[in-house]
């Protein structure tokens, strides 16, 4: 039997018909190549260039900013004054400040225990400071968990508040300003506000509270986090790069230089009346904390952040959680400059150094165009240039400023220098959920108010570590 042509297998009228198709196609991109697609995709490279220029100027900025905080030692203790809080015998512990510690929680069940223990742990005169555990749980069993686990608390002396509310209007910012209203919270002075997978060290409020108590002009004292789980995966340990470079140079740099940062909406201390007087806790956003620290630095307060003081918290183990997160962190910003930035600009109690910083640097480059050019430009744009040879990317562009960009990313977690490659693309991945949530934010579009909390999973981390079966350790020099 003869051999039968791939060609015969199909009907004549269907070959023509394909044929005629891939012809037809060939002539529309032939004719619409060279006077629609080469010009527009050359406007794109322009546009991609000088975000990318912008981009590479702030981290370099940053980077010399860090470099120059490294050798000269700026520490806090030199910037502003520092001494513990001293003991009077005549008037007692009414020498320390009221502290008022939040902890708003949402069906918390893994944590919950977690994160009441250690604020009941901080070191603190007893009589001098409040735990408020402020419970938007709408499971009733958990509620009922996390109310015993207060009066548990209470019956140790503890000077613990249970507070709920019949509604979750304003997510975490409509749970933070209820608790604000209660009445034992006008002898307060400061507020610590933890998230509930955060669990400060003993000595976490003597180390923070005496910058607030001596520096009347500071507004906020915010120390940095410590990731509890980020060797769980490779996600994990992608995040803590992120992360890391976020608190090692843009929140250091930001104290540093212009006394301002965004806060990371826990892990802080607030002065209560730079808080009230910024006009409290707002919820017309989902970065209430960043809404907050915008509001009361132009006031004129300042802020202060601590890297050496960490504090131990989770990261997203699964890739939703993740990427939930990351819509709300990139939808808010983008959001909260739309409805700010006249604001910032007609402030008369800020200088205009301090005005360009913020729209500029801190809204506009680092959360907005940061997102932007990592996805339009080396997703869609330099792709693209790949088809269309007419179109040429100068190569400081594509390799040069990309590399320099990235490496100075990188270095703010050394250990995970050698995962460079997987964190590329990792970001490039998010570089669409992030572009998306920004522009999400800026139009006000559909999702731009949509809160789902980030799923944590506390003990659950550990007892899913002690059930893997122990692996013998082996070295092969290919599978490394």
């Amino acid at each position: 039997m003869e051999r039968l042509s791939s060609t015969n297998l199909l009907p004549e009228t269907f070959q023509g018909a394909r044929d005629d198709l891939s012809m037809q196609l060939s002539i529309i991109w032939g004719q619409i190549k060279a006077p629609l697609i080469v010009p527009l995709l050359r406007v794109a490279v322009v546009i991609c260039l000088a975000m990318s220029l912008m981009l590479f100027v702030e981290r370099v900025y940053m980077g010399i900013v860090i470099v120059l905080i490294k050798i000269f030692g700026r520490k806090p203790e030199k910037k502003y004054k520092w001494e513990p809080v001293k003991d009077d015998i005549e008037i007692g512990n009414s020498a320390y400040p009221m502290v008022l510690v939040q902890i708003p929680m949402y069906n918390e069940r893994e944590v919950y225990q977690l994160s009441i223990g250690a604020a009941c742990g901080l070191s603190w005169p007893s009589d001098r400071i409040i735990i408020q555990v402020l419970d938007d749980s709408t499971d009733p069993t958990i509620k009922d968990l996390v109310e015993l686990e207060c009066q548990r608390w209470a019956s140790k002396g503890i000077n613990i508040k249970y507070e709920v509310r019949d509604n979750r209007n304003g997510y975490k910012a409509g749970a933070l300003k209820e608790g604000m209203k209660r009445s034992y919270v006008k002898n307060c002075d400061f507020v610590a506000i933890l998230d509930a997978d955060f669990q400060p060290e003993p000595d976490f409020l003597w180390r923070t509270i005496p910058f607030l108590v001596h520096n009347p002009q500071l507004g906020l004292v915010q120390a940095r986090w410590k990731f509890v789980n980020s060797d769980e995966c490779l996600m994990t340990r992608m995040q803590e790069m992120s992360l890391d470079y976020h608190f090692t140079v843009e929140q250091e740099v930001g104290s540093s230089t212009h006394a301002f940062f965004g806060f990371n909406g826990t892990a802080g201390v607030w002065r209560i009346s730079a808080l009230n007087e910024a006009g409290g806790w707002k919820d017309r956003t989902t970065v209430e904390d960043m809404d907050l620290a915008v509001r009361a630095s132009l006031k004129g307060w300042k802020f202060l952040y601590l890297g050496a003081l960490k504090v131990k918290n989770e990261l997203p183990s699964t890739f939703k959680a993740y990427r939930y997160q990351q819509h709300r962190w990139s939808c808010g910003p983008a959001n909260l400059f739309r409805k700010m930035v006249m604001e910032i600009i007609l402030n008369k109690k800020v200088t205009l150094w301090k005005k360009i910083h913020v729209i500029y640097s801190f809204f506009l480059v680092r959360k907005i165009i940061a997102h932007l050019v990592t996805f339009f430009f080396y997703c869609v744009v330099l792709p693209a240039t790949v088809l269309v040879p007419e179109v040429e990317v100068p190569k400081w562009g594509s390799v040069y400023i990309p590399s320099i960009i990235t490496i100075l990313n990188a270095v703010g977690t050394p250990r995970s220098l050698h995962l460079m490659v997987f964190w590329i693309l990792f970001e490039n991945v998010m570089s669409l959920h992030r572009s998306k949530a920004t522009l999400v934010g800026l139009l006000e579009a559909a999702r731009v108010n949509e809160w789902i909390v980030t799923e944590k999973l506390g003990d659950a981390l550990k007892s899913k570590a002690a059930t893997k079966a122990p692996k013998k350790p082996r070295f092969r020099f290919g599978e490394r």
